[in-house]
């Protein structure tokens, strides 16, 4: 696929990498010159200086002949007029655009009709927002993903000393709650990856991904750690477009309090935040922590733009005795040298908002992508299409489909209804399959096994 990508931040940089590896066509086109140069060393790419929504530069990109144009620069403006330009002079099939400010996407009519033509919005804000709130609302998790809108979910959890199963073999889970079904999908045990299987022992410390229907998560997270008590009060860093969504999201569930640096920008929180506390000054400033109890604290969210700021203060925030410290760190290098030490949760907005551009990509009928453990690992949901003729999967028990390497089939979503997988389950045409890939070198072929046949038509 030629791909064009906007854009060689954050965001930008990660996508390229993540689709260069898999054998597709990728021009990046950025005006910051040592940004592209610096991809270019690393990757198998094409770079072009300029401004992207200008036509000349998109055409010098390639843009006449172009699959898929995605724009993620920091100007919402710059990724708008540029997929305008692609569609209007090169006819670009696939137009995606990343657009931040509330003030475009709370008006929908600027992207339907004679609007804007952009395929897909992508707002990283509303991802990591959604992201986070998931994160509060099981405590004690490292990431939970959603799929078929919410009926299945992935949950990541650190298996700890007093969860019942620690210490015992993967098959003492159906014996010991025989009532509810899940499946493990993956441990990584010292970043290792390990395909489990009945007899698979789990030890304290691993990292097990499962999968089970929304109303058994829980159920699921005491077997492997002692079950934390549901949060109450929640402390947020930073009153920017990440933190005024989380408090909005989360001020009518919990006790909320915000703190921000900026006056100006407290004013404007307290007029639009209902019920959240917001407080001007610095987070990093430990008398002013103190006097708002920050001991009795459930969780404190550090999210401001600054990695440094929030390391700081979510630092002086666990060690002050707040409960749970969840992190936003931009720098992919921070991630994993200060994930599981006093701080909690790293969260990496790139690698959250990298499976939203991911779904638009995959060949084959993918409907959800999520990059896991920093990008290394990733979850995705397909449709079955075909017939036992035309299809590589439709009709076949699980136990008869050759899964690559590393790849293991969680759960069926079949007519709003969870099916965990085990062998003897047939797949169905229209079946939403949720796979787990420990090595993603090999997404390729599972998106092979989910193309239909010339038969089928």
């Amino acid at each position: 696929m030629k791909i064009i990508i906007l854009g060689a931040g954050q965001v930008g940089g990660t996508l390229a990498e993540n689709l260069a590896n898999e054998a597709n066509d990728i021009t990046v086109i950025d005006s910051d010159s040592s940004r592209l140069r610096e991809l270019q060393d690393r990757l198998d790419i094409r770079t072009v200086q300029g401004r992207g929504s200008y036509p000349s530069v998109l055409r010098q990109a390639g843009a006449e002949d172009a699959d898929m144009l995605i724009a993620v620069t920091n100007s919402d403006e710059t990724n708008m007029v540029a997929c305008q330009v692609a569609y209007s002079l090169f006819k670009t099939p696939t137009k995606i655009s990343r657009v931040r400010a509330n003030a475009y996407l709370s008006r929908k009519e600027l992207f339907t009709g004679d609007g804007f033509p952009i395929d897909v919005l992508i707002s990283p804000e509303q991802v990591v927002t959604r992201h986070i709130t998931r994160l509060i609302e099981y405590p004690g998790a490292l990431q939970v993903l959603e799929f078929s809108k919410g009926l299945a979910r992935l949950v990541a959890i650190r298996a700890t000393k007093g969860g019942p199963l620690v210490g015992h073999e993967l098959s003492f889970l159906r014996t010991h709650m025989p009532k509810i079904d899940t499946r493990v999908a993956a441990i990584f045990r010292k970043d290792r990856p390990i395909i489990p299987q009945g007899d698979t022992v789990i030890e304290d410390g691993d990292e097990v991904f499962f999968i089970a229907g929304t109303d058994h998560i829980r159920s699921v997270m005491s077997e492997l750690q002692p079950l934390e008590k549901p949060y109450k009060r929640i402390f947020i860093c930073g009153g920017g477009n990440i933190g005024q969504r989380l408090a909005h999201n989360l001020e009518n569930r919990y006790h909320v309090k915000l703190i921000e640096r900026n006056r100006e920008r407290c004013v404007m929180l307290s007029e639009n935040l209902r019920k959240t506390i917001v407080l001007q000054g610095n987070a990093a400033n430990k008398d002013l922590l103190l006097e708002e109890n920050i001991e009795s604290t459930d969780v404190f969210c550090a999210v401001t733009n600054d990695d440094e700021a929030n390391i700081m203060a979510s630092l002086l925030a666990k060690r002050l005795g707040v409960r749970k410290v969840l992190t936003l760190i931009n720098n992919p290098d921070y991630v994993d040298l200060i994930q599981g030490g006093e701080i909690d949760v790293a969260i990496s907005p790139q690698q959250t908002t990298i499976g939203s551009l991911l779904t638009h990509v995959r060949r084959g009928d993918v409907v959800n992508v999520h990059a896991l453990r920093r990008g290394a690992a990733e979850a995705i949901e397909a449709i079955a299409h075909g017939d036992h003729r035309s299809s590589k999967v439709v009709g076949k028990r699980l136990d008869e489909i050759t899964l690559p390497e590393g790849t293991t089939i969680g759960a069926i979503v079949r007519h709003n209804e969870v099916l965990i997988a085990h062998d003897h389950l047939r797949v169905q045409p229209d079946d939403h399959v949720i796979l787990f890939l420990v090595d993603k070198s090999r997404i390729r072929d599972v998106e092979r096994l989910f193309q239909v046949g010339l038969t089928f038509f």
